[in-house]
């Protein structure tokens, strides 16, 4: 009998309140575990949740991230930049599950923040590239969020990168994860050369999302990982359509589904089947993609599986080195 692969879902938001149901985080958990995945990251959003995703990790045995999400900017204050910046200083040479600053980005899908004669627009690149800078400072990789801005969110990380003139001999090197990835096949090439891995999640697996579909199937395999951003984003076979939450397809209105990260080795699964790989062998790759875009994970994930080792050997090592609910955390 073969065994079980391994998974690790970098982006999942476990305080998130879909999980606040007496004993509902701690159902979740073990329906992810039994499922194969070991590792979940989860990522703050804003100042008030760092403590929340922090001791979420340590119960679990998980890792987390901290930061400001652009859907929180418009609620926060320049000091939080201060906030975050402290507890990094203060975290991230002690606390090993602290693994990245996340979750962080630009977001040009809601009205309010993607006119930029509006305030709001400038608040969240200020937002975005203060805390690009934290994490240069603090050698941390970013998690970032990308929601119609790869352009912009590419020319602020190649600025911020140059930043230090004559005093750095050459642009700093950035590791992270392009959260839910949905840009063009140039856009995806770029962050590859700026050090990123793309993520995937529930979106690839509806018929429609044919770039996203596409982009699954063609990148270097090297670039992937899989993700859930539990809560969020379902996948096909737990989406509810906008005719059933209004209740005009049924009797009862329903609530849109609730995504786990116990669902991602089936979403993952979709993926396999995109680039006609195996299971396990996917499972190892995005695995080992996870851990070069979060080198802190090595660390935590103490003992590799055969599997992992294999495909590690095969490819002669690699260069290692949805959403309504974040609306509703950060009052959007």
């Amino acid at each position: 009998m073969n065994p079980q692969p391994h998974w690790i879902d970098p982006h999942c938001h476990l305080d998130a309140a879909e999980f606040a149901g007496p004993g509902d985080i701690e159902a979740v958990r073990a329906r992810a575990s039994a499922a194969g995945v070991v590792h979940c990251v989860l990522p703050a959003v804003n100042v008030a949740n760092f403590s929340a995703v922090q001791a979420l990790a340590h119960r679990f045995g998980d890792s987390y991230e901290l930061g400001i999400h652009p859907l929180c900017v418009p609620e926060a204050h320049v000091d939080d930049l201060q906030t975050l910046d402290n507890a990094l200083t203060a975290l991230s040479a002690t606390d090993p599950r602290l693994v990245a600053v996340g979750e962080i980005g630009l977001d040009y899908f809601v009205p309010e923040l993607k006119d930029e004669s509006s305030p709001l627009w400038e608040k969240q690149a200020f937002f975005y590239r203060a805390q690009l800078r934290l994490a240069r400072k603090h050698g941390l990789p970013v998690l970032l969020h990308v929601r119609r801005s790869a352009d912009r969110l590419l020319k602020y990380l190649r600025e911020v990168g140059r930043e230090g003139g004559r005093e750095a001999p050459a642009p700093f090197q950035w590791r992270g994860i392009a959260h839910a990835f949905n840009g063009s096949d140039q856009q995806a090439q770029a962050f590859v050369a700026l050090g990123f891995k793309l993520g995937f999640g529930g979106t690839v697996t509806f018929a429609a999302a044919r770039q996203i579909r596409h982009l699954a199937a063609t990148l270097p395999l090297d670039a992937l990982v899989v993700e859930t951003d539990a809560p969020d984003i379902p996948p096909q076979w737990r989406y509810v359509t906008a005719a059933q939450r209004s209740g005009s397809a049924t009797s009862d209105a329903q609530p849109q589904g609730r995504n786990e990260p116990g669902e991602l080795p089936r979403i993952a699964a979709a993926i396999a089947a995109l680039r006609g790989l195996g299971e396990a062998e996917f499972a190892a790759a995005t695995t080992a993609n996870a851990m070069a875009a979060l080198p802190k994970l090595a660390g935590l994930l103490k003992t590799a599986s055969s599997l992992e080792n294999a495909y590690f050997q095969a490819s002669n090592g690699l260069s290692y080195v949805s959403v309504v609910s974040q609306f509703e955390i950060c009052g959007l």
